[in-house]
């Protein structure tokens, strides 16, 4: 599996380009955590762009659009065939404030302050042994236009095991993987660009939370100093709607150990209070939601019971 994605990043390197745009979204009235649609596009005619080419272009990561589109071929999707745009989210059970990032899901949403809206961008994470902080309250402590990048001995180690020779010190410019801007939260974290066009929606970070150009160039241009900084992981969210429909998103959960992040086999879902709430809940199809569980389509799926037809169920990939 990691094979895999290690040849993809390579191929898209070359195919890609960086630009993107966070998707913005209005803020859904009191109650409701439930905001856009689902999109669907058809591949054209002699299309020889990967998936991770779509991905940008509609602001998603590469994992989002791997979970909503399970059988399009990640390397090159068929001319003809339909992918589905998940533009559809629940938001985090959480504050509406500032920065709240969810590493399961790897998107950062954005709430401007005094704006009622949200805006949401892919990310991504550390790799497994170098994980991105987790069920973290900070907040920005600074900004950086260039940063610099000093590689801990332990990084410069791994990279020595891959036959690569890191250099001590990266100074600031287009061949630094901290890209062109660096938001800095909490004392030995930040935010940042990439040199790279790959790697949002992966884990191939030394620890960081990782952006499109346009995307960080973004945050760093509106997000003040201060602003509060919250990560969490939510693999499973849930949301009952003013009109009493229910619905549930899951997302594949980050793997626990180096084991299960190389294995070819689901991860088990956390057994958390929501993900006890889900299959207690009154109105809840159970089956529809033990399927979603299984199926782990990374879109939000109304499983209110008797079952309401959900739209994207009718659209062929």
């Amino acid at each position: 599996m990691m094979r895999c994605v290690k040849l993809l990043c390579c191929c898209v390197a070359l195919l890609c380009a960086q630009g993107a745009q966070a998707v913005s979204y209005p803020l859904p009235p009191e109650g409701s955590r439930l905001v856009g649609s689902p999109q669907i596009i058809t591949i054209a005619q002699g299309n020889m762009l990967p998936l991770e080419a779509f991905a940008a272009k509609y602001g998603q990561g590469l994992s989002n659009m791997l979970e909503a589109n399970p059988d399009a071929d990640p390397f090159l999707p068929k001319a003809g065939s339909r992918l589905v745009i998940p533009q559809q989210v629940i938001l985090p059970a959480t504050v509406r404030e500032g920065i709240v990032i969810n590493v399961a899901e790897m998107r950062l949403y954005y709430y401007p302050k005094d704006s009622n809206t949200v805006e949401i961008l892919p990310i991504g994470i550390g790799q497994a042994g170098r994980e991105t902080p987790r069920n973290w309250v900070t907040s920005v402590e600074r900004k950086q236009e260039g940063p610099t990048w000093t590689p801990t001995a332990n990084t410069r180690k791994a990279y020595e095991k891959e036959g690569k020779t890191l250099p001590a010190f990266v100074p600031a410019g287009p061949d630094n993987p901290m890209g062109l801007y660096a938001i800095y939260i909490g004392k030995l974290y930040a935010i940042h660009g990439t040199n790279a066009n790959f790697g949002i929606g992966l884990r191939v970070s030394q620890g960081c939370i990782r952006l499109r150009s346009d995307d960080i160039k973004y945050l760093f241009d509106n997000v003040p100093v201060g602003t509060r900084v919250q990560i969490i992981d939510q693999p499973v969210k849930i949301t009952t709607e003013p009109d009493g429909s229910s619905w549930v998103e899951v997302h594949e959960p980050l793997s626990r150990n180096r084991a299960e992040f190389e294995s070819s086999n689901k991860v088990p879902l956390p057994a958390t209070p929501v993900l006890h709430a889900l299959m207690k809940g009154e109105g809840i199809d159970a089956n529809r939601a033990t399927q979603e569980l299984e199926r782990r389509s990374g879109m939000p799926v109304n499983i209110s019971a008797p079952a309401v037809n959900n739209p994207i169920d009718k659209q062929p990939l």
